[in-house]
């Protein structure tokens, strides 16, 4: 049996960890108050409230910081600081590596049907050199005019153009059909239901309103997250973190020109519990200047028991590459790939879409 660790040694370290993040508070505060809670117990009592499942009847023990301390005394670097080290910056291209490669299609990608750059048909061939077995096609929603957002009709169009380039493909690759509706401000998804129904894969966004107050927004999120329809969250927060990046120009980068925008506001261990609960993924975005959502919030996405997706937004075909960008970040904050949704085969994937709760 391997040697055990000191638990409240983790736990602290943990806490310490948190706090030069810049993490909430009271996360921080979750593990330095289960420290000192178990700081006067004898090492027999800790080993024997472990085994029976009793550390959780302490007060200021949760289950997560319960299941902290039952790895360290296996011996076992706790999961959750072993997630929150590889963050600080370790070089885990090899992680990286094998994710990307179990990857086996994109979920949220842009034709010139709305802002993207390319026809269908080149996206998916760049698609299949990558490699790709299927192209989940999500252009944008009616509302997002800045967009040219695809009204009801146009979508169905869509649809049947759709089944005439896959009919066109090579065996084994398919163009699965979605949308990224627009998430609007009372929650609601910005589509007909009927069509949403018919779609593999709907991937819900907020794209206005983005500097709403904390409670609106998370009742925005909440209710979206609810509608049986919405299969996965995108670019959860909304954020910008830098200009436009190097060798992206033109018609396929409308509507990601150069600027910054800050994460908007709202309660995201809400959300994420509420994701969890639907079995709705969150998207992990793989675009340079977005980098959404940040690492802690992956992590928290994690610790919540969420699925994901990790996606690259592409607007052209050259950035259905940029999946590798998504998958470093996954890799960092300790992602596994059987919590990634695209790592199924088209029929896994769209079986899960139809029969989600």
């Amino acid at each position: 049996m391997a040697r055990a660790r000191d638990p409240i040694a983790d736990l602290r370290r943990i806490a310490f960890l948190l706090e030069r993040a810049n993490e909430a508070t009271y996360r921080v505060r979750a593990f330095r108050s289960a420290a000192k809670a178990l700081a006067g117990m004898s090492a027999a009592e800790l080993t024997e409230r472990a085994g029976n499942g009793t550390l959780t009847e302490l007060p200021g023990v949760g289950d997560v910081t319960a299941r902290c301390v039952a790895e360290s005394l296996a011996g076992e670097e706790p999961v959750y600081l072993r997630r929150l080290v590889a963050t600080e910056g370790s070089d885990l291209d090899a992680e990286a590596t094998a994710l990307r490669a179990a990857l086996r299609g994109d979920c949220h990608t842009h034709s010139d049907w709305s802002d993207g750059g390319s026809p269908i048909e080149e996206m998916a061939l760049a698609a299949v050199e990558l490699g790709h077995e299927y192209l989940v096609l999500t252009d944008h929603s009616p509302r997002l005019t800045v967009a040219r957002g695809l009204t009801a009709e146009r979508l169905r169009r869509q649809l049947d153009h759709v089944a005439q380039v896959n009919a066109a493909l090579p065996e084994g690759f398919r163009i699965l059909t979605g949308i990224e509706v627009d998430i609007l401000a009372d929650g609601s998804l910005d589509q007909d239901d009927d069509l949403l129904a018919r779609l593999d894969v709907v991937v819900g966004s907020v794209h206005s309103g983005l500097k709403d107050e904390r409670s609106k927004m998370t009742r925005r999120m909440l209710k979206a997250v609810a509608n049986p329809h919405l299969d996965i969250l995108g670019h959860v927060t909304g954020r910008m973190v830098s200009s436009r990046p190097a060798g992206v120009t033109g018609p396929g980068d409308r509507g990601h020109r150069a600027r910054t925008r800050a994460e908007s506001d709202f309660d995201a261990d809400a959300v994420f519990a509420a994701c969890a609960e639907h079995d709705t993924a969150v998207e992990i975005n793989s675009r340079p200047e977005r980098q959404d959502p940040p690492k802690r919030l992956i992590r928290r996405a994690l610790e919540a028991g969420c699925r994901f997706a990790i996606n690259t937004d592409a607007h052209a075909p050259g950035q259905l590459d940029w999946q590798r960008f998504g998958c470093e970040r996954a890799a960092l904050c300790g992602v596994p790939a059987d919590r990634v949704v695209n790592t199924w085969s088209a029929e896994q994937l769209v079986a899960w879409t139809h029969n989600r709760p």
